[in-house]
């Protein structure tokens, strides 16, 4: 193989990632500023840009392609690259696609990477995945339809939660970390990766979201779960509030089989990760972004454990203090409580409701310009605190990831 090369269109993040990784193993790399050179020159290609885009750079560079070569995507919903490939490659190319669920700073080794077969011979896939078994990931072979169902299921909600956090945060004019009582446990793993996340480019979870049909049903449910349980709230209405709380627990973790199965987080492993200082007391939280998720998957039949093999260490982290929340009794009782007796969270409770709906709306009209302003409005409210986030939440998860 010393005369393949490996091209890449796009040096974003994770294309850089690539990139360097792949060039470390020994294998040819070529990047120009424009994509024809790519296109013309290499046996392999890896399209590393953003969904919203897909379509135009392949309409662009892909008539330039090298007779009989391999063209792949890494974009995060893989419909629209899909559909740009069919539309826009000569008859000849095939078509691997991939995508590795972690981000940039995310160490691949042992994380999964999915492979997807859609137009090749096997001698073909099997030359793509030993190109990219360099970066030590565990390879899941899926469809296109597959890959899009299965990454909704695992990363649109979960970052529909921590977007209408921060969202909430911004909008009470709040900096949780510095108030006692968002500081501990649960409350560390909330602040910590809300800032994980918004210190990301916004276009890494606006494609995944807005062009994924999975993604906008599931968005919306979620938002559906955080009104009807605030009302309930509101309401004070304890006993319909703790009957669907309990049979939305039942459905995704006892049914699930995970009764009698060791917490994916501990007490330990929560209280380590904070951003400010851990009061002597824990205040009570109602905690509705999880009581809410739990409802979402129930409405939705989700069993969030099925696709551990392809989920992303966010969603690891985002299970693990759901499971540890609901597994609990006693914790649960008393966030049930909490609920309906103490006002102490409701303002914030208001405006994450009002931060979910947003952001179901945003995705439901498909509008990527109003994404990008909601996104980058919150994240230069916590800008200034990135570089420690980002450090705390690697620790973070260096932890998750090792237990599961």
């Amino acid at each position: 193989m010393d005369h393949f090369i490996v091209g890449i269109i796009g040096m974003g993040l994770m294309g850089k990632m690539y990139a360097r990784r792949l060039s470390a193993a020994g294998w040819r790399i070529v990047v120009y500023e424009d994509g024809y050179g790519v296109s013309r020159s290499s046996d392999y290609i890896i399209y590393s840009v953003e969904a919203e885009n897909i379509d135009k750079i392949v309409a662009e560079y892909g008539r330039a392609t090298k007779k009989n070569a391999i063209v792949g995507g890494q974009t995060s919903c893989k419909a629209p690259e899909v559909a740009a490939f069919e539309r826009h490659l000569p008859s000849d190319i095939e078509i691997v696609s991939c995508h590795s669920l972690h981000g940039p700073y995310v160490d691949p080794n042992g994380q999964p990477l999915v492979l997807i077969k859609h137009r090749a011979s096997q001698k073909s896939f099997d030359l793509v995945s030993n190109v990219l078994s360099c970066l030590g990931s565990k390879h899941v072979h899926l469809t296109a339809e597959a890959h899009d169902r299965i990454t909704a299921d695992t990363q649109a909600v979960t970052h529909a939660a921590f977007l209408s956090m921060g969202t909430a945060w911004r909008s009470n004019n709040q900096f949780p970390w510095e108030m006692t009582r968002y500081v501990g446990g649960i409350e560390n793993v909330k602040c910590n990766i809300t800032l994980r996340i918004y210190s990301n480019k916004w276009h890494v979870y606006a494609g995944l979201a807005i062009l994924n049909p999975s993604a906008k049903e599931q968005i919306r449910q979620y938002a559906e779960s955080v009104t009807d349980l605030f009302k309930l709230m509101l309401g004070g209405q304890k006993a319909e509030l703790e009957a669907r709380i309990k049979t939305a627990g039942e459905a995704v973790f006892t049914a699930a089989g995970r009764r009698g199965e060791p917490l994916l987080l501990s007490d330990e492993v929560l209280d380590r990760f904070s951003l400010g200082n851990a009061p002597k007391e824990r205040t009570p939280n109602n905690h509705l972004s999880l009581l809410a998720m739990v409802d979402c998957w129930w409405k939705l039949g989700i069993i969030p454990y099925d696709h551990m093999i392809c989920s992303t260490p966010l969603f690891r982290l985002w299970l693990g203090v759901t499971e540890y929340l609901f597994r609990k009794p006693a914790l649960l009782d008393e966030v049930i409580r909490t609920a309906i007796e103490d006002s102490t969270f409701r303002s914030d409770d208001l405006e994450f409701t009002f931060a979910a709906r947003g952001w179901s709306d945003c995705v439901s009209f498909g509008d990527f310009s109003s994404y990008r302003d909601r996104f980058e409005q919150t994240q230069s409210y916590f800008a200034p605190r990135f570089p420690e986030a980002t450090r705390v939440g690697n620790e973070m998860i260096k932890v998750i990831l090792d237990k599961t």
